[in-house]
């Protein structure tokens, strides 16, 4: 019987876990990112009621994890894949309208977010400060930002998409950073569909930044 494994240094199993997490992670990152463009695909005709109901739908099943993360890691996966079919078909009216307006804006907000995400995703990997408070601080400027774009809606400021945009990336560069760290910090393979969840509403989030503000530059 093989018994090295038992006499390895811990640091050295740690390690080893935070590597199976780090690819679990991302393999779930990229099989969420393959259902949602699934989704998109298939919603792409569907009305603005539907892909409404849908977006309800996959925060339901967000919030469904959050739960089930405990009791069932099968649940949880299965969540997981629902979540980013049923954001895929959320989103499909956004992608139809930039794909028939402004198909360009696409590929260039895409290579932007993989660059973006890669850069800082690689930041909060690494550093050894801890980023709980820039979690925190990025928390609350989401509601704030939240609350710009309301005001936007009513209120025609220059510039105003461009603005928000803006700081919708210098707020989830804060996340990225964040969950990452997370990603680097646990060693809990349960975490790994929620990290996942985590990272991409991150990466959605920065590409639909990013739409905005090449839709605006390619006018």
């Amino acid at each position: 019987m093989d018994n090295t494994f038992a006499y390895r240094p811990a640091g050295t199993v740690a390690r080893d876990r935070g590597h199976t997490l780090f690819a679990q992670t991302m393999g779930y990152v990229a099989a969420t990112t393959g259902l949602f463009a699934l989704g998109a695909y298939l919603g792409r005709d569907l009305p603005a009621l539907a892909a409404l109901l849908a977006y309800f739908a996959s925060f339901a099943a967000l919030i469904g994890m959050q739960f089930s993360v405990r009791r069932s890691k099968q649940a949880t996966v299965g969540l997981l894949a629902a979540f980013g079919l049923l954001m895929g078909v959320a989103v499909a009216p956004t992608l139809v309208y930039y794909a028939s307006t402004d198909p360009q804006a696409l590929w260039q907000a895409g290579a932007a977010t993989a660059l973006f995400v890669a850069g800082f995703g690689a930041a909060g990997y690494a550093t050894r400060r801890d980023l709980t408070a820039l979690a925190r601080i990025c928390f609350w400027a989401l509601v704030a930002l939240i609350l710009f774009g309301i005001v936007l809606i009513f209120v025609n400021i220059p510039n105003g998409a461009l603005i928000y945009s803006v700081l919708g990336l210098v707020i989830f560069a804060g996340f990225i950073m964040f969950d990452f760290q997370r990603l680097r910090r646990s060693s809990n393979a349960e975490s790994a569909p929620l990290l996942a969840a985590s990272i991409f509403l991150d990466i959605l989030n920065v590409f639909l930044f990013f739409l905005r503000i090449f839709r605006g530059g390619n006018r």
